[in-house]
């Protein structure tokens, strides 16, 4: 099952195709054709045939924004954005500059999104260079699509987490030339956001996104209330937040700022009109406080949303998890995200976000051969409530609502499988 395109917001059901049983053949990491099983079977005796019957097969799930280094503060208790960084988050990314811990910690993280059917993310790394190096290399060696980058910082952190503008900037060329197009890695310029970078470091991450045009560009914005205030005192003669990224030329195609939630209409329609994009991290917005996303505004506006688990400050790495907060967060609004665009959110809507279509987010011949299973008997709850309906994306909404790391039964990533589930609870 995939989206072919955008389904909109109520759900348009023709935008979805699912194929009763189909195989799909992989050959040299990308995907070959996909065909009715009865339609090629005869032709593939020679093949190796992974059997998933039973199974929902779908791409690989697509994070647009998340924090490696904060594996270890998921699920901090009592803290809103701000005294939330300074407590937990600031101190265990302290421990980034040991390039042992930054190893086994990327080896940990990408596991955990693997085992929860992510196969591409966008990643905050820290200020320390060989995180990106230990984030990269681990990536390489399973075969994943990842876009990551070193935060930089170099006022309104504390000691061992800040740069310079010079420094900075100069370890961002260096990761830049090592990293950006190196098997499946694409870089990001991060400014971990407008508060801990001066006007210089801006600029000068702005030039660096000029003169290397293909790299991304990852931050935070409008996140919460006093986030917001804080930055107008910091940058007065700016009209919004967004507009502080604007001035400096980190507004642009590729771009992605996670949380969006205070924007107004003038920086939505400045969002779409720059090919900037925001990244829906609902998990997060509740746990921190921060308040409740408006995917309707932003549909409206042209913006193409995409979803972040966010973690640590988000709660889970499932996309699941994080979808069926997404759902609630729109009910609360009287919204309701229909599961079709609730697949399209996870998968082909964040390709196009990361202008990644063309190689990402669905099932089709050329694309690269990401893709998982989902089962629907995973737990006893699933098997009975979607023995109810054979209809795909009903079952697939109860995988959205109910489904978790126990529901992803296999994650392949270029043509490997990565991840295995062995016990499947039946009925």
């Amino acid at each position: 099952m995939q989206c072919l395109r955008d389904p909109g917001l109520s759900g348009d059901a023709s935008a979805i195709e699912f194929l009763q049983d189909a195989i799909a053949v992989v050959r040299n990491g990308k995907i070959d054709r996909v065909a009715a099983a009865d339609s090629i079977l005869a032709e593939l005796q020679d093949v190796p045939i992974h059997d998933y019957r039973g199974m929902l097969l779908l791409p690989g799930f697509i994070d647009t924004h998340v924090h490696f280094p904060q594996v270890d503060v998921i699920a901090s208790y009592g803290s809103q954005l701000l005294e939330w960084l300074e407590k937990f988050t600031f101190p265990e990314e302290r421990k980034f500059a040991d390039p042992t811990h930054a190893a086994e910690t990327a080896d940990f993280f990408l596991d955990r999104l693997i085992e929860n059917g992510t196969t591409t993310a966008s990643v905050f790394c820290t200020v320390h260079p060989q995180s990106v190096d230990a984030l990269f290399t681990a990536s390489e060696a399973r075969g994943l699509r990842m876009i990551a980058g070193k935060c930089l910082m170099d006022r309104n952190a504390p000691d061992g987490l800040r740069d310079s503008a010079q420094s900075g900037i100069r370890e961002l060329i260096g990761l830049i030339e090592r990293w950006h197009g190196h098997a499946r890695s694409l870089y990001a310029i991060t400014p971990r956001f407008a508060a801990t970078s001066t006007p210089e470091q801006m600029r000068a991450m702005g030039q660096l996104a000029m003169r290397f045009p293909t790299t991304y560009v990852q931050s935070h914005v409008a996140e919460n209330t006093a986030e917001i205030e804080w930055i107008a005192k910091l940058y007065p003669e700016h009209r919004s937040y967004l507009d502080v990224y604007d001035h400096y030329g980190l507004l642009r195609d590729k771009s992605i700022y996670a949380h969006c939630i205070y924007l107004d209409d003038a920086d939505r329609a400045r969002m779409t009109a720059a090919g900037a994009t925001p990244s829906f991290c609902p998990t997060s917005n509740l746990f921190i406080g921060s308040g409740l996303y408006n995917l309707q505004q932003a549909i409206s506006a042209g913006n193409r949303v995409s979803l972040g688990s966010d973690v640590g400050g988000g709660t889970s790495y499932s996309m699941l998890r994080t979808l069926a907060e997404a759902y609630k967060v729109q009910q609360l609004q009287g919204v309701s995200l229909s599961p079709a665009y609730g697949l399209y959110l996870a998968t082909l809507g964040g390709a196009k976000a990361l202008s990644l279509e063309d190689r990402i987010g669905s099932i089709q011949a050329g694309k690269e051969a990401d893709f998982i299973l989902l089962d629907p008997k995973a737990t006893p709850l699933l098997a009975r409530r979607t023995a109810r309906s054979d209809d795909p994306l009903d079952r697939f909404f109860a995988l959205m609502m109910l489904g978790d790391d126990r529901a992803i039964s296999a994650t392949y990533a270029n043509g490997v499988c990565l991840h295995r589930r062995v016990t499947t609870v039946v009925a």
